[in-house]
């Protein structure tokens, strides 16, 4: 009777330690964005779970933090954002993390030589033909450089490297799933940009318009011939003589689709089309449709890949 005593509560010990030990390697891993969430997700697939700020239909460039997100990003790990020329909400609370608890991924060193300039000279442009109060959402500015970052797939790749790195020295226990975790992205997005160059190879030509400058790195990549872009920052109302050169463009079929957003679909794409021959699609630079998992990202640039397809092709 004493003897399976003993071994009861030497298994119990054992339950007990083992739930202490799961708890313990596991770590509060929070991304600013859902795709960055995407990539995020692969590398701590199996190992920790991962929280995203911006809810579903939100977006990056005019969102607040709540009481419940400070509470989160403060209590976090690590959280994995892009910079503080995309997620203007982050800054002051980023700012009161030690700094191995913060991944910005615009500052990392194999992703700086790859940043694309954005267009700032028309947002300039665009911006002097109205007139904003100075703390509206309005002046919201990226700065030099396009910040949609997550839809380069080789800063996608770079990202996941140091995301890699950062959860080995959380989680060093769970070194060999990480490594598998890296080796399974690298590989599922090396055959996915195949799969996606085949995709738009015969759309390459033809012309579009999306609504605003967020898709210069995913052009870029698979050079696509984009027309040019309604506006650089969505909460800037494009101007006039703009709008006009825009529909001279349609009207002369220079180019064949525009596209809206899930986030933005403004009247004036409609009221600018209207009468044309051009096709309406819409993109999502944001995945609100696809769920975080081991393979999100990947499917992410399938999703958007087809979404231009199914328009420039006229599908």
């Amino acid at each position: 009777m004493l003897h399976n005593k003993k071994r009861l509560a030497t298994g119990i010990l054992a339950l007990i330690s083992g739930a202490l030990f799961s708890t313990a390697v596991q770590a509060n891993v929070v991304a600013s964005i859902k795709p960055v969430g995407f990539i995020v997700a692969a590398i701590a697939d199996g190992v920790t779970p991962v929280k995203v700020l911006l809810p579903d239909g939100a977006s990056e460039h005019d969102y607040s933090l709540r009481p419940s997100d400070i509470k989160n990003i403060r209590n976090t790990d690590l959280v994995v954002w892009v910079g503080p020329e995309m997620e203007a909400f982050m800054p002051k609370v980023v700012a009161q993390l030690a700094a191995k608890k913060s991944l910005e991924i615009a500052s990392l060193a194999d992703v700086k030589p790859l940043l694309i300039r954005g267009s700032t000279e028309e947002e300039q442009e665009l911006a002097s033909e109205h007139h904003h109060d100075e703390n509206s959402a309005e002046h919201h500015h990226h700065g030099e450089y396009n910040m949609h970052l997550w839809l380069s797939p080789e800063i996608a790749r770079n990202t996941a490297v140091a995301i890699h790195a950062k959860l080995l020295e959380l989680m060093p226990q769970s070194r060999d799933k990480l490594d598998a975790n890296l080796q399974h992205f690298e590989a599922a997005l090396a055959q996915s940009d195949k799969d996606i160059e085949k995709q738009l190879a015969p759309v390459k030509d033809k012309g579009y318009f999306v609504f605003h400058d967020a898709y210069g790195y995913f052009e870029k990549h698979y050079g696509l011939s984009p027309s040019g872009h309604f506006t650089v920052n969505p909460e800037i109302q494009p101007g006039a003589q703009h709008l006009h050169n825009i529909r001279t463009q349609l009207v002369e079929q220079k180019a064949v689709c525009v596209f809206a957003e899930p986030q933005f679909r403004p009247a004036v794409i409609d009221a600018v089309a209207r009468g044309t021959q051009v096709r309406k699609g819409t993109l999502d630079p944001l995945g609100i449709d696809v769920r975080l998992g081991k393979d999100s990202y990947v499917k992410f640039l399938s999703q958007l890949s087809s979404q231009y397809t199914r328009c420039l092709k006229g599908a």
